[in-house]
């Protein structure tokens, strides 16, 4: 059985045992939370213009839609005010920012049909976020940025709570991606040919939930649950945020989701930031994660920004 709370009152550490259970939480927008969307609608509408982002696939040639993203995702992704805004929801919602190690936020497009769904805007199969390298204690945070519905929201699989799946996360390995694949993303249009886990099984997804919550609405559940993204038939392309979190207790215990599938190499531990001071965690606590000594590739991506992207993302909101 997997529940779902609302507006749940309770502590964080309460809130992470339920959902290494495999139980899911949404809260209404908090003061971050509304900030943080409201800023990447600012960004989108700058980016689109004159067309509105929810629409904008309507009116531009999928290649040029993929060079818009190019741009306005790391913009977003990169920009100090994100990581500011996420500090103050992981602690408006009662974590200790001390204790909160978070990754940087994404900004996420699922555009209506099939007109982009790869690369920038890869619609996910069904998939755990553990078939990818997090760590077991992983908690994801979810957000709308414009009105969702259930057409364009993502889907949870709760049967695959306990019911492992075959797949190909043996073949995954975390630091080439990083050093080979992530960078590839901008060139993939109609088709992301790109190696990256799935199930090597036929999966039921009935029963499935489907959240639905207001712009700014958090929902939150472990990286071990079985989702996937909702084929987008609204007529509108959906944006949304999210991010992760670990709790340094959890991960030096070794605390967390039963992991009954995963095979994959290497660890993102290395990519979370303290939300109290940006840093990250010392090099023991992720290279306790790491069974074989990592070879080829790299521990953390290193986005290739072009000057005039930093200094736009420096710009926007920037003290007059």
């Amino acid at each position: 059985m997997t529940a779902v709370f609302v507006n749940a009152k309770m502590s964080d550490d309460d809130r992470r045992a339920q959902l290494y259970q495999g139980h899911l939480f949404v809260y209404s927008p908090t003061k971050s939370s509304h900030e943080l969307t409201k800023f990447a609608q600012e960004l989108a509408q700058e980016a689109f213009a004159p067309h509105d982002p929810q629409t904008a696939q309507y009116a531009l040639p999928a290649e040029k839609y993929a060079e818009i993203l190019a741009v306005l995702k790391p913009k977003f992704i990169h920009h100090p005010r994100c990581k500011e805004l996420i500090r103050g929801i992981v602690t408006e919602l009662g974590a200790v920012a001390e204790e909160t190690y978070f990754d940087v936020p994404r900004l996420r497009t699922m555009t209506h049909g099939d007109y982009f769904s790869a690369g920038l805007a890869y619609a996910f199969h069904p998939h755990r976020d553990t078939w990818f390298s997090a760590p077991p204690s992983q908690v994801n945070w979810w957000m709308p940025v414009y009105a969702i519905q259930p057409e364009n929201t993502m889907a949870f699989h709760p049967r695959y709570w306990t019911q492992p799946v075959r797949n190909s996360s043996r073949d995954y390995n975390y630091y080439r991606w990083n050093k080979e694949s992530r960078r590839e993303a901008a060139k993939q249009i109609k088709t992301d040919t790109r190696k990256q886990p799935q199930a090597e099984v036929p999966m039921d997804l009935e029963p499935q939930i489907r959240l639905v919550c207001e712009p700014g609405g958090i929902i939150i559940f472990s990286g071990a649950c079985m989702h996937s993204t909702v084929p987008n038939t609204s007529g509108q392309t959906r944006f949304s945020v999210d991010f992760r979190t670990v709790h340094t207790d959890d991960v030096v215990a070794r605390r967390g989701a039963p992991n009954i599938d995963s095979e994959c190499t290497g660890t993102t531990l290395r990519d979370f930031l303290r939300a109290s001071d940006f840093v990250r965690f010392a090099e023991e606590i992720p290279a306790a994660y790491d069974e074989h000594p990592p070879e080829d590739g790299e521990l953390i991506f290193q986005p290739e920004m072009s000057t005039s992207t930093i200094e736009n993302a420096r710009s926007v909101h920037s003290p007059k």
